[in-house]
């Protein structure tokens, strides 16, 4: 092959990425430049940024998921520019949403002689304020109808729920009734929720999978001691349930385990489908007993995009892609497949949770372990603390979380290990081992005298 020579041209620069004066000059970080940078720059910039942040595969402390087939994250690139709301310009997208939702009613045993409703939302936090702002209305709406005053309403919640409930409570004028927990019971009970309810009771909140330890509160009976009350008092006090950790998980492990539409008094539900759902953040689901139960004047109709849509969410616009993803996953893995999925999680939790037992000073919160979800504690704090284990773990990236329990049990200081799907028996091990090497380190680090360990801290003279 013959070759001539070219002209010089400024065009034949080559435009280098760290080669380039961006990287020796600072760029603006809370001013937005008045010139725009090369692309390639800008992107190496944020992505070298982003490097700072944990691994999401050694993230042990979130219940999000973090991992995706390639085939669904495709699908996500696909319609990451598809306003779920705009259902005139988009219509299959919604049709799969109100898939999703006959799909998870179905799943949790919604009356087949009822019309049972829901939406797709951000996530838990919008499900669950918006399933509770529907048992405030229908609460007022029937004192209305009682000509009762509709002053006054709250909720029965644990100290343990998340923190959207307390939002909720501040946002929409709800009192709070909280449940304190105690230091050998972390969920609510019968008895305690009894003691605080009254005519004014918009609801109960029950939570699958708390928050702190992973325990289930007591539904059944919960539900046994509501149905009572509605004999004796004739107040039917609906129950929320809080399924944002256990509702992707319960129906797959525990099948004839009634914790759903099959009790009477359950009207609400929310899931996360970014946790155990196998989704990326975020989408969630509020699915409604029944019609009924969502009273039509919190639902609003809107013509503006091209066609009559009814919307019930606290915000508008969002994105469609992970509604599809969920699609995705409902179809690609089935029931036997979420099964199957959801067998290993557990397996995997209880095998470290069995090895964690055995270490020196461990003890696990709940030795029932019904989700793969691990607490754990310290024995003697005197030798370390969970906090001290939880920055030695971070050392190694393991991302773990220490924190103290809510009030009446503050003193209880606890680490939490979420075990989700791309976690390995592999992995185990190697966490397994650090631990028993970490509490090993801090114990010896206690042992060595204060005046010994100043001096050994020092620097030494390198040769």
């Amino acid at each position: 092959m013959i070759s001539k020579k070219k002209k010089s041209s400024e065009k034949e620069a080559v435009s280098t990425t760290y080669a380039n004066r961006f990287f020796t000059k600072p760029i603006p970080r809370y001013k937005m430049p008045n010139e725009g940078l090369d692309a390639d720059v800008v992107y190496q910039l944020i992505h070298d940024e982003l490097n700072i942040d944990g691994n999401p595969s050694l993230n042990l402390a979130s219940f999000v998921t973090t991992w995706m087939e390639p085939q669904a994250e495709k699908l996500i690139l696909e319609t990451l520019n598809k306003n779920l709301v705009d259902q005139d310009e988009y219509p299959q997208t919604g049709i799969i949403q109100e898939r999703v939702i006959n799909m998870l009613s179905r799943l949790y045993h919604a009356p087949e002689n009822g019309e049972s409703i829901g939406t797709a939302t951000v996530g838990s936090s919008e499900a669950i304020m918006l399933g509770l702002l529907a048992h405030k209305w229908s609460w007022r709406k029937k004192r209305e109808q009682q000509g009762k005053p509709t002053q006054n309403p709250n909720m029965i919640i644990g100290a343990d729920v998340h923190v959207v409930w307390e939002k909720f409570a501040r946002y929409f004028d709800v009192e709070m009734r909280i449940i304190p927990m105690k230091k050998d019971r972390f969920v609510i009970t019968a008895e305690e929720v009894k003691e605080r309810i009254d005519e004014n009771t918009i609801c109960v909140g029950v939570v699958m999978g708390t928050t702190f330890t992973g325990q289930l509160d007591p539904i059944q009976e919960i539900n046994a001691m509501l149905q009572t009350v509605e004999k004796e008092k004739g107040w039917h006090i609906p129950i929320h349930v809080d399924g944002a950790s256990g509702g992707f998980i319960l129906p797959f492990l525990y099948p004839d385990f009634k914790w759903d539409f099959r009790l009477s008094h359950v009207h609400s539900i929310n899931v996360s489908g970014h946790k155990y759902g196998l989704v990326y953040p975020g989408v969630g689901w509020l699915i409604m007993r029944d019609k009924s139960d969502l009273p039509e004047d919190l639902i609003f109709y809107v013509n503006y995009l091209g066609s009559q849509e009814a919307t019930y969410t606290l915000n508008f616009s969002r994105g469609s892609a992970m509604i599809i993803a969920q699609y995705y996953n409902l179809i690609r893995l089935g029931k036997k497949g979420y099964k199957a999925i959801m067998e290993q999680s557990l397996e995997n939790a209880k095998y470290v949770a069995t090895q964690i037992s055995k270490i020196r000073n461990l003890r696990l919160i709940n030795d029932d372990i019904k989700l793969p979800i691990i607490a754990l504690s310290v024995k003697r704090k005197k030798e370390f603390t969970v906090f001290q284990l939880s920055d030695k773990l971070r050392e190694r990236g393991w991302i773990v979380p220490a924190y103290t329990m809510p009030a009446d049990a503050t003193d209880v200081e606890v680490i939490r290990i979420v075990i989700k799907e791309n976690f390995s028996r592999d992995m185990a091990e190697m966490l397994i081992s650090d631990i028993k090497r970490f509490t090993k380190e801090l114990r010896e680090q206690c042992k060595i005298s204060p005046e010994k360990k100043e001096v050994e801290q020092k620097h030494k003279h390198i040769c």
